[in-house]
């Protein structure tokens, strides 16, 4: 009976690499597009040449390594090394070399400002390309495990609560001593004494966490990973995490602009949205986000840059009355702008002084806002309805940011249709990268280094995407015939207007020649 035969492994043949890779392998595009970066523009740091001892490799072997392994879903060190060794697209594209592992760590963690740049640089690719509008998009944010356990995460509750423990058991030690010294026994008490040892070397570590978290103004320390946070995941769950953040153009849900952040997304709107406006130098934008980056100064900011937010708001509240009816809550009354008054539900005017108070959200975060009163409350015959205060009558609060929120507020509810979009167009990205790639996590410590792979793993998905919508071919045209700008990358933010009423904002942009940061930040 026929059968199917292999060639000899023992058959001499004339060959070369190139012949076992076909034409539409994704390894083509990869080599190109590496070959066409200028590394040392993008901030790759340079092999320095020892007289002595093994030469190094060249950076553009590793990211070609790197591009490789996280298309494919591999990201260790030592499986890449492996990798490396055995696979043949490997030895056509690294052409036979073989890293050691530790190389391979190395590069990912001196270089994350540089990978983040290769992202801005593939960004204006697809601007290029025409694969992204850059006129309307969507953020989001995702949280990813950190490599610091909860058991390494401490608040002062959690510090609170081991020194009580550390002190119970101390004086149970103690009165064990004691308790043998009047019984006039002989036993030897060295375990119980080197215990007492123990707990008092436990309670300095814990009264110096304390004292670190007193003096930075945090309200939590990790001792694994520095800059990782407990920060909720979802319902009432709470994880050691990192959130990333990412702002998807509507056209191809191509993502346009990436940090990650050790932080919730209250804050994070006006960052990530004035990060893609410069990644795409446009001129203005429109980005829809859930009610979690509902925050008035974000939202005020966007507006100040010609960022029109489409943001879902949260339920409105009552800042100072209790038993409020739904006919009186706070959205019920008519705000005049032309004379800076209220209108209640029963047609009185609440007029203001003018005056601005502070409101503090904590440390760093605070705003300002007026009061809005009327005398008509003493005498109103539904005032039990309006307010439970009984002396003053009905207030109202107005931010400093109340215009920006309004607005907002209005495009919500006459764009429907385009909200909906929003999940559409973001929530599949994060979905991608966590359940099918297996990224949920990072291995690396520090907010910087974290930044830049996961900076580095939205080029690559980035990557992915474009070759399924060009395919292989057109792709390499593309690419062969395309002229990367290194100037774009390192937009300062100075370009942009970043003034809110009353509050001037220190910011800082990454700049591949003048910054160090891994990302844009805000810090108000």
């Amino acid at each position: 009976m026929n059968r199917i035969k292999g060639t000899s492994r023992h058959q001499l043949e004339f060959t070369s690499l190139d012949t076992l890779i076909s034409g539409d392998n994704p390894v083509r595009v990869m080599d190109i597009f590496v070959d066409i970066l200028e590394l040392d523009k993008l901030g790759f740091k340079e092999v320095k040449v020892k007289k002595e001892g093994r030469p190094g490799f060249e950076p553009v072997v590793f990211l070609k390594l790197y591009l490789y392994g996280y298309y494919y879903g591999i990201r260790s060190s030592r499986k890449l090394e492996r990798e490396a060794a055995r696979n043949i697209e490997l030895h056509w594209l690294l052409e036979k070399l073989v890293p050691n592992y530790h190389s391979i760590a190395d590069f990912r963690k001196e270089n994350p400002l540089a990978l983040k740049n290769v992202f801005k640089l593939f960004v204006l690719f697809l601007k290029e390309s025409d694969l992204v509008d850059g006129d309307v998009g969507a953020v989001d944010g995702t949280k990813v495990r950190a490599h610091n356990s909860k058991k390494n995460n401490y608040n002062p509750k959690k510090i609170e609560r081991h020194l009580e423990y550390i002190d119970k058991k101390t004086a149970q030690y103690f009165e064990a001593i004691e308790e043998n010294d009047h019984a006039e026994r002989n036993e030897s008490l060295n375990d119980v004494e080197d215990k007492i040892v123990r707990l008092k070397q436990q309670r300095l570590s814990y009264v110096l966490l304390g004292k670190q978290m007193e003096e930075s103004g945090e309200p939590q320390v990790s001792t694994t990973d520095p800059d990782s946070r407990a920060l909720l995941v979802h319902g009432q769950v709470v994880e050691v995490t990192y959130n990333v953040q990412a702002a998807v153009d509507q056209k191809y849900k191509l993502v346009v602009a990436t940090h990650t952040i050790n932080r919730n997304d209250r804050n994070a709107l006006s960052a990530i949205a004035l990060e893609a406006k410069a990644n795409l130098s446009s001129e203005k934008m429109t980005l829809l986000a859930d009610k979690g980056y509902h925050n008035g100064r974000e939202i005020q900011i966007c507006t100040d840059n010609q960022i029109e937010t489409i943001v879902a708001h949260s339920v409105l509240v009552n800042s100072n009355d209790h038993g409020t009816t739904p006919e009186f809550m706070v959205d019920k009354f008519i705000y005049n702008s032309d004379s800076d008054t209220y209108t209640c539900p029963v047609d009185e005017t609440l007029t203001t002084q003018g005056t601005w108070h502070k409101k503090s959200r904590s440390k760093n975060s605070s705003y300002q806002f007026k009061k809005y009163r009327t005398p008509a409350c003493a005498a109103c015959a539904v005032r039990h309805l309006c307010t439970g205060r009984k002396q003053g009558g009905r207030e109202i609060e107005r931010s400093e940011y109340a215009d920006a929120v309004d607005a907002n507020r209005k495009r919500y509810h006459e764009n429907p249709e385009l909200y909906r979009k929003r999940q559409e167009i973001n929530e599949h990205i994060f979905g991608t990268i966590k359940r099918v790639w297996g990224f949920g996590h990072t291995n690396l410590k520090g907010l910087k280094k974290v930044n830049g792979e996961f900076s580095f793993i939205m080029m690559v998905y980035n990557f992915k995407r474009v070759l399924n919508i060009l395919g292989i071919k057109e792709t390499l045209e593309k690419l062969k015939n395309w002229k990367p700008n290194y100037d774009k990358i390192g937009l300062p933010l100075s370009n942009l207007t970043l003034l809110t009423p009353n509050k001037p904002i220190q910011h800082f942009f990454m700049n591949a020649a003048a910054c160090k940061c891994e990302c844009l930040k805000i810090d108000l």
